[in-house]
């Protein structure tokens, strides 16, 4: 690997391909790494792929025009992108707090891009190019398209197409949308006249030339009513499908924004070409002397089997990203990256993850899904597994047993998300009973999230029986093959719907399996999800009842706190959130309280009135041992 193998950086390289100019430039505001879980690679290696020139610039300086000029003016156009996150989620905390390190940047380093990198990099490059094509994508254009709530600005934004003043969005994967506006580009269609590509978005003064198109309350409606925003989303979240999907119409002033429908997703052979193109799997070299790229570490070794994702949890943008259809790469296209996994100088035997937004969905919900489309007002797996649901394993352990058996590896774990409710579904227990012979590390993340009913069911999320029926059987087969291995849960704390109850429920859960949370997350509204659209109206889109939903920043850190009542640092806010839920009983010394008290007086008292309930609690329990004999 040289840094010739790597796309272009600067002119010494374009240079040194014989190139006098590029025909698209990437602007990204992540660090420049090679691998296909980046998007800036899978984008660039893409055009590559069907002849063009492309050049990178990574995370420029957004104080003057020199970085955006520095690989010169391209011949079709710019692509930008903030990079894999949202940028504001890459800067800030849930309590929007500046983070101090960016594992997307070399060395870890923070403020290498600004705020609302995309609308920034667009403004340059208006600035540097006039007429210039821009076209945005990535995840923070994509789930910005429409006019949307802002938690760090706490106001509802137009649509990041309007914001930047780009020419195109394209939203979800991209790799379809973007060979078809390059071609377009190249064969001389202006870039004002390419809005028929399916998963894209333009800007128009008219609706002249639209048809079948369904139009949603516009920008100055969503902004000045909070039921108008909720029906909006309930319209996009509905219209979210490649087959049944309507172009969809956002009047922002006197312009119009438009949605092309999805794209539909790649084929499998479509998708093995992309994971097959020539990526070096690593960070530019240029990085090595700032100590690399962090953000390597996780997915150098890791391969990415599918996307798409049907659980469709509130919370979770995919759907709204990736879509609900699943597509998965073929057998032979993950055995041979991963034979080329085994080939890396860093390669200790082990590949740390095979998986993609949830591991075990290999397949499309339903046949009805490919032909007719997704329900438009009906779940997959929620509130339970849908009749039609095709519930199997197979192809994914067949998957896994093939990779098991391939020289210089030594274990292939899963650390993909898992969705337990699939599994236990599962009537053949072979799968569930071989992952965790083979595929587990000692313990398994899974995301039950909560277990409080009412919090589950808005987040889309099964019952609190279904996770302990998984975690039973987990056990149990842990039991039967002679492992000790744990359930690690990811917790979410002041999701809507939780309430100060509530989350004395999930704390007295912990208290009751004996689990104490390192780490905790509290619900982050970012957009594009239906849980941000509850957080913001206070309303569920899909019913338009009232949710409450937790605000107060007093309020959120006492349902955080909840969740480690054990750290003596919580200890004045889980008192406080205690006697606000009217649930003091939990202050004491008995084997179910969650704090003892503070004050030496209650301490006393406290303790005399547990005594008397637990001298209570033995005579009952002697009685009923009486009673038997």
């Amino acid at each position: 690997m040289t840094i010739n193998d790597f796309l272009p950086i600067s002119k010494e390289d374009m240079n040194k391909r014989d190139w006098d100019r590029l025909d698209f430039i990437v602007v990204t505001g992540d660090a420049y790494v090679d691998h296909p879980s980046f998007g800036t690679a899978i984008i660039s290696r893409t055009l590559e792929n069907i002849g063009f020139k492309v050049g990178i610039i990574s995370q420029p300086d957004w104080k003057d025009t020199k970085d955006i000029k520095k690989l010169g003016r391209p011949r079709l156009g710019f692509l930008v992108t903030a990079g894999n996150l949202d940028s504001m989620v890459n800067h800030y905390t849930v309590s929007k707090r500046q983070r101090t390190k960016d594992s997307y940047s070399p060395g870890g380093k923070a403020g290498l891009r600004p705020d609302r990198a995309t609308i920034v990099y667009c403004n340059l490059i208006r600035q540097a190019y006039k007429k210039m094509p821009i076209i945005i994508g990535g995840v923070e254009a994509s789930l910005r398209r429409f006019a949307h709530y802002d938690y760090w600005s706490d106001k509802v934004r137009k649509s990041i197409l309007i914001d930047s003043t780009a020419d195109l969005l394209v939203y979800g994967m991209g790799e379809n949308q973007i060979r078809e506006i390059a071609t377009n580009l190249n064969d001389g269609l202006e870039i004002q006249y390419i809005r028929h590509i399916s998963g894209t978005c333009f800007i128009t003064d008219d609706l002249e030339n639209l048809y079948d198109y369904r139009v949603i309350p516009s920008f100055e409606e969503v902004d000045s009513n909070r039921k108008n925003f909720a029906r909006a989303f309930r319209i996009q979240y509905e219209e979210q499908d490649p087959v049944t999907g309507k172009v969809l119409v956002q009047k922002h002033s006197n312009k119009y924004l438009v949605q092309n429908p999805p794209t539909l997703p790649l084929s499998e052979l479509e998708l093995d070409k992309v994971y097959s193109l020539p990526y070096q799997r690593n960070y530019h070299p240029s990085y090595e002397k700032l100590g690399g790229v962090p953000a390597i570490t996780e997915v150098k070794h890791s391969i990415i089997s599918e996307r798409g994702c049907f659980g469709n949890c509130s919370f979770c943008s995919l759907a709204f990203h990736q879509g609900r259809i699943i597509r998965s790469r073929s057998h032979e296209s993950i055995i041979e990256e991963a034979k080329k996994i085994t080939q890396d100088k860093d390669f200790k035997g082990y590949i740390h993850d095979v998986g993609g937004p949830t591991a075990n969905f290999r397949h499309a919900a339903c046949d009805k899904q490919l032909k007719k489309g997704s329900c438009k007002n009906k779940q997959c797996l929620f509130p339970e597994p849908c009749k039609n649901l095709n519930i199997d394993h197979k192809d994914y352990l067949n998957l896994l047993r093939k990779l098991r058996e391939l020289p210089n590896i030594k274990k292939v774990f899963v650390r993909s998300g898992l969705r337990y409710d699939y599994i236990i579904a599962d009537k053949d227990e072979e799968f569930f009973r071989e992952f965790c012979t083979h595929h587990v590390s000692g313990q398994l993340k899974v995301a039950p999230e909560h277990i409080s009913d009412e919090v589950l069911r808005l987040m889309g999320k099964p019952g609190r029986d279904v996770y302990e029926m998984f975690v039973d059987k987990f056990y149990t087969i842990n039991k039967e093959i002679g492992k000790k291995q744990f359930i690690v849960p990811y917790l979410m704390s002041s999701h809507p719907g939780s309430t100060l109850k509530s989350a004395v429920e999930l704390a007295e859960y912990l208290r009751d399996i004996g689990y104490y949370p390192e780490q905790v997350q509290d619900f982050y509204p970012t957009p594009g999800t239906l849980s941000t659209c509850m957080y913001h109206t206070e309303l569920n889109p899909v019913d338009m009842k009232p949710v409450y939903v937790p605000k107060n920043k007093l309020e959120k850190a006492m349902q955080r706190a909840l969740l480690q009542y054990r750290s003596p640092k919580n200890y004045d806010l889980v008192e406080k959130a205690l006697i606000l839920a009217g649930r003091e009983d939990l202050i004491g010394f008995g084997p179910k309280c969650l704090i003892r008290p503070k004050n030496k007086e209650n301490s006393r008292a406290r303790k005399r009135t547990n005594s008397r309930n637990n001298n209570f609690k033995k005579k009952r329990t002697k009685g009923r041992q009486g009673k038997r004999r």
